[in-house]
């Protein structure tokens, strides 16, 4: 995301200028935009004109720039698309204020983003979580930090993990004979299996070329090769074959540098990526990434839930009392929220979370980790009610009205 102009005042309200220039930066404004937020951008009106003359009407397309306040959002993480509904805040010669629009943000297009904090319609403005979720977005460090590749017989997966979110790019299917036994029986199978790995190969390629233009030729991650049996040994064959016969440099220097890692899973589906990614030897390759580090974050929590050695919460209430015993701070506390949470409709139950975290991180001295729901550790902690801690001394009970919360996901193991 780039950032083309900002000004955010002391006190929280102002607005930026932001450019999306890939898919992930949709995924990054769906997270900026709250409700009651004014979204300016790009749009397309039909207005219809009627003439004083003759009383004929005439409807015709116009673009303009509008302003709405935003109410809901739609975001479709497979296409990058995000579209934003709400109604007209400033009008213009084309539209009245309180009309109902929806804004569909466009790659390479600005919009504008205003957070409001006064007056009826104000919401929290700038607060620490959106200023953390902004310096996140134009982040130009950030990046896919894996490419993995999930397949069986005839299915492959290709599926970008990034620091935020898994992204099924392309999925292949090819069809293939069945293997039958026998002398000579097997051949329609092989040629199958290598027309599979050919086409499968061709979409890595090109997803792989686009994920690369503009970036340094240094940048790297691990490419994951995931099936049952002996489907992704087999492509990895295929693939050092490829390098030797065609000279392709490029895939000889990922050959090279052992960019390519077979894992075993389960099947070829998408649902199988979880089990890939928290493999020990996925974890060793991806061990300094945001999404290794939360993941053992999120590992260490269950460990410690099932010893039920009371320096494990989670629920709303639960993890607001330990955070007023002090028990989330330094030493040790760990705050685990998911982001979720900051994309309510209601702005005190925004607020809510934004003090809890302003206190764990500036008064208490604990770590905050606001997780991806996108990610596999982000929607673990979403069944734990969206958030959790690790205290850094045990607490053996809550107090009573917290034990008896009314919100999902609280308590304890036993709880």
């Amino acid at each position: 995301m780039r950032l083309v102009k900002r000004h955010i005042d002391d006190n929280g309200g102002g607005s930026v200028t932001l450019c999306p220039e890939e898919p992930e930066d949709m995924w990054h404004a769906y997270n900026l935009i709250r409700p009651k937020d004014l979204l300016t951008a790009s749009a397309v009106r039909r207005v219809t004109t009627e003439s004083s003359s003759t009383g004929s009407t005439a409807s015709q397309r116009v673009h303009t720039n509008l302003t709405i306040r935003v109410k809901s959002l739609d975001f479709d993480p497979q296409a990058g698309q995000l579209h934003v509904s709400g109604q007209i805040a400033r009008e213009n010669r084309y539209t009245k204020i309180g009309q109902f629009h929806t804004l569909d943000l466009e790659l390479n297009r600005n919009f504008n983003l205003e957070k409001v904090i006064d007056g009826p319609d104000g919401g929290e403005g700038w607060d620490s979580v959106a200023r953390a979720q902004l310096q996140e977005a134009i982040d130009q460090t950030r990046g896919t930090e894996a490419v993995a590749v999930v397949m069986q017989e005839g299915l492959a997966n290709i599926c970008f993990i990034t620091q935020f979110q898994t992204v099924l790019r392309q999925r292949v299917e090819v069809s293939v004979p069945r293997k039958r036994t026998g002398a000579g029986r097997s051949a329609d199978h092989d040629k199958g299996m290598q027309k599979f790995f050919s086409t499968v190969l061709d979409t890595l390629m090109r997803q792989l070329e686009g994920l690369l233009e503009g970036k340094d030729s240094t940048t790297s991650f691990p490419i994951l090769l995931a099936s049952p049996g002996f489907t992704a040994a087999g492509l990895l064959k295929y693939i050092n074959e490829i390098a030797v016969s065609k000279g392709d440099k490029f895939l000889q220097d990922l050959v090279k540098r052992k960019a390519f890692l077979v894992i075993h899973s389960s099947s070829g589906h998408l649902h199988s990526l979880n089990e890939v990614l928290k493999s020990s030897e996925v974890l060793a390759r991806l061990k300094d990434t945001k999404y290794a580090r939360e993941t053992r974050l999120m590992d260490d929590f269950f460990t410690m839930l099932r010893k039920d050695d009371g320096r494990a919460w989670y629920g709303p209430k639960e993890v607001e009392t330990a955070v007023d015993k002090g028990a989330v701070g330094r030493g040790g506390g760990v705050l685990l929220i998911n982001n979720a949470l900051f994309r309510s409709q209601d702005i005190g139950t925004r607020r809510r979370w934004v003090r809890l975290v302003d206190r764990v991180r500036e008064v208490e001295g604990g770590e905050v980790r606001v997780l991806s729901s996108d990610h596999e550790s982000g929607k673990r902690l979403e069944g734990l009610g969206g958030i959790a801690a690790i205290l850094t001394f045990p607490i053996d009970e809550m107090e009573s009205d917290s034990e008896q919360s009314d919100e999902p996901g609280g308590g304890s193991e036993d709880s």
